[in-house]
């Protein structure tokens, strides 16, 4: 494959709001294998990634490109029955403090086995995530495949992180790239759904989204990726968790393979709160704003241990609206994957992290 290749792509989706022509899946899974295996020129792929999201990236062209970064990565089965997959976009948040780093292991905690994956930093958001703050909070975030899949078989640990460099090391290695095109990129959308561990019996997945056109998308591309079940969750920020007031939309699939709609409520469950979502910590500005990181002026550096600090008093049972924030997502997505009752659920989780359960098994990642 060449980069001539591309060309002719380009050529299709890149010649104007009224002239660009959609292109099949199998064209856009030869593209995007062109760019992983670095074939073709950089500015001729940033071309094709930039001319694919203004024109709108169809069905078919989701799936090629997912098919192809699904073929590029280096995926594994651990040995357990069944594996909660927590996918949160890769590049971070910025306007609330994210709690799903800590997440894992109180599903872990519950017999739950669970992972999570990303990168240190990826544009356009530049965001905190989930491997700074695990980093913050000592958690060993450099395991390659194999030790994940060793400490979600572990039942005192039953949870990890995996980072992309560890297995699809051709899309990490677009990070630049990313960067200097400055504005998502379908990658952006495909790249939580690799699924680089999965269970032996039934893998399931856990991702949010903001618009209301997502969950569809998502819905399909979960199955393509071959998922068991999913659940979508209209989360704070596009993450996993949903706002702490309000009804909470949630679509999800499960063995019948149709997606469905429901509604969830904290207050169900003896949650209410004035907040949305947990607020950010009082942190000093950055001095100097890097052209790259035209985003935001947070300190992430900062951002991650205040994080940390909030996570970590969270799972160590400390009342609030980031303990509150852990019980509601999980158990929202604890009642649909093993069909049990909401309020039971978060029964479940608030045991867990009253207890001291969810803790130990957290800093048992070390």
């Amino acid at each position: 494959m060449t980069d001539n290749f591309l060309r002719k792509a380009i050529q299709k989706v890149a010649t104007g709001p009224e002239f660009s022509k959609n292109i099949s899946e199998e064209d856009s899974y030869d593209s995007m294998m062109n760019i992983l295996d670095n074939e073709s020129d950089s500015v001729q792929a940033a071309i094709y990634l930039i001319a694919m999201r203004m024109k709108r990236e169809t069905m078919d062209e989701n799936i090629g490109s997912l098919k192809a970064l699904i073929d590029k990565s280096d995926i594994i089965t651990a040995n357990v029955d069944e594996l909660l997959d927590i996918a949160e976009p890769y590049n971070g948040f910025l306007r609330n403090t994210p709690l799903s780093a800590f997440l894992p292991a109180v599903f872990s905690s519950l017999g739950l086995p669970c992972l999570t994956h990303g990168v240190e930093t990826v544009g356009p958001k530049f965001g905190l995530t989930a491997k700074k703050i695990l980093k913050a909070s000592g958690i060993n975030v450099e395991n390659d495949l194999k030790e994940a899949s060793k400490f979600l078989s572990d039942e005192n640990i039953g949870w990890t992180y995996i980072d992309q460099e560890k297995f699809c090391k051709p899309l990490h290695n677009l990070i630049d790239l990313r960067t200097r095109m400055v504005k998502r990129t379908i990658l952006t959308t495909i790249e939580v759904l690799v699924g680089p561990i999965r269970a032996k019996n039934k893998t399931h997945l856990l991702t949010g989204y903001v618009h209301a056109a997502y969950p569809p998308v998502y819905s399909d591309l979960a199955k393509v990726a071959g998922f068991d079940s999913a659940v979508l969750v209209k989360g704070v920020e596009g993450g996993v968790s949903p706002a702490l007031r309000g009804d909470a939309k949630v679509f999800y699939y499960t063995e019948n393979n149709e997606m469905q709609e429901t509604k969830f409520n904290p207050k169900n469950i003896s949650i209410e709160q004035n907040m949305r979502a947990v607020p950010l910590p009082e942190i000093e500005k950055k001095e100097e704003i890097k052209l790259d990181e035209i985003s935001s002026d947070i300190n992430i550096e900062d951002f991650s241990v205040k994080a940390a600090e909030i996570g970590t008093d969270a799972i160590s049972g400390k009342n609030g609206p980031a303990k509150d924030t852990l019980i509601y997502t999980g158990a929202l997505t604890l009642s649909i994957i093993k069909n049990i009752d909401f309020n039971d659920a978060a029964e479940q989780i608030k045991s867990v992290i009253n207890s001291g359960k969810a803790k130990e098994f957290f800093y048992n990642a070390k």
